[in-house]
């Protein structure tokens, strides 16, 4: 079972960081769609405004990866040039066979 948590730091522009820590006590495999392993979204009155991924190109490498019993893997972005404002982050693991996210809400 994968736990995943975002933490994100106002400072110049806007620092996210995903992290997924398998809390089981079995190994947990996922397979990745492609070189881009999380997307970060941020959302304003519910809608998109900011995704970490678009404008970007990724190698298209399908991949696997184990997680062990209390194995973590964190991933980071920014978001440079920020309005201020009152937004909601959303970080996913890019997987093809399930869903891994985490949501929070911040001001900048």
């Amino acid at each position: 079972m994968l736990e995943a948590a975002l933490e994100v730091t106002v400072g110049d522009g806007v620092e996210f960081s995903f992290s997924v820590v398998n809390a089981g006590d079995r190994p947990v495999e996922r397979t990745f769609r492609d070189a881009c392993r999380a997307d970060f979204a941020v959302y304003r009155d519910g809608r998109e405004v900011w995704r970490y991924s678009d404008g970007r190109a990724f190698a298209q490498t399908v991949s696997t990866a184990e997680f062990q019993p209390g194995e973590a893997a964190t991933f980071e972005a920014t978001w440079p040039d920020p309005d201020p404002g009152e937004y909601t982050a959303e970080a996913a693991l890019r997987v093809s066979d399930g869903s891994v996210t985490a949501r929070t809400p911040f001001s900048v």
